[in-house]
């Protein structure tokens, strides 16, 4: 199956709380999206790496996305080196996406920014012949994505382009509150963590409508680049 997009995340919501307003946009245009997550999450002080599968999944079917599959990294603890890279490169061999969505590339969680540069380093060394790999005993292909865009998370980033996501938040927030374990639950004995208030369920939210005030739209996702988008034409960019 090739894709379109493959968004990567260091841990499963990371890419709902990141994109997914711009996945769901693009579902419904038509085009193939996949989701990547590098770790389980299962340093997480809420859940356990059990449920967070079964979040995953169901937010994966909230989006509509067509395969989400799981590379099981330390949480906390990979790091970016060739073992680690190979196999974040055969997935990206396998699936041939135009375009790589992933981590901010600076935050709160170490675990974001080191996601950020493993994928970001892998999308370049992908494009490689000499790199040779092989996934379920096919040799694999060299693949580079035509672009690497960094979602923001938690630090507020200066975004370099901003997509309108309006008509697409509710099933962002969908996507979002399937991690139950996760975010605000009164209801919950679970301990309290930086992302477990109300206020910060809110804020993603409040984060994608002031996104989408600085483009005239309803709502809005923003992403740091690597390097310049090309456009054919002065009036794509309206």
């Amino acid at each position: 199956m090739k894709l379109d997009i493959l968004a990567i995340g260091a841990h499963p919501d990371d890419v709902e709380l990141g994109c997914a307003g711009t996945l769901a946009k693009e579902i419904s245009k038509g085009k193939k999206v996949g989701i990547l997550d590098l770790t389980r999450g299962e340093l997480g002080t809420r859940g356990s790496a059990e449920i967070r599968d079964k979040e995953a999944k169901a937010a994966a079917e909230i989006l509509g996305v067509s395969v989400r599959e799981n590379l099981a990294f330390s949480d906390g603890f990979f790091i970016n080196n060739a073992s680690h890279q190979l196999e974040v490169i055969k997935i990206i061999r396998k699936y041939r996406p135009e375009i790589v969505l992933c981590n901010a590339i600076d935050d709160r969680h170490i675990d974001h920014g080191k996601g950020s540069k493993l994928v970001s380093d892998a999308c370049f060394l992908s494009g490689l012949r000499r790199i040779e790999t092989i996934h379920q005993n096919n040799h694999q292909n060299a693949w580079r994505p035509k672009q690497v865009f960094h979602y923001i998370q938690w630090k507020e980033l200066e975004p370099d382009i901003i997509v309108d996501i309006s008509g697409f938040i509710d099933k962002k927030i969908a996507a979002v509150n399937a991690y139950e374990s996760q975010f605000f639950n009164p209801d919950t004995n679970e301990p309290s963590t930086p992302i477990s208030s109300d206020n910060f369920l809110d804020s993603v939210t409040y984060r994608a409508r002031n996104l989408g005030r600085l483009i005239g739209t309803d709502y809005a996702e923003g992403y740091t680049v690597e390097r310049c988008p090309a456009v054919d034409s002065i009036f794509d960019v309206i």
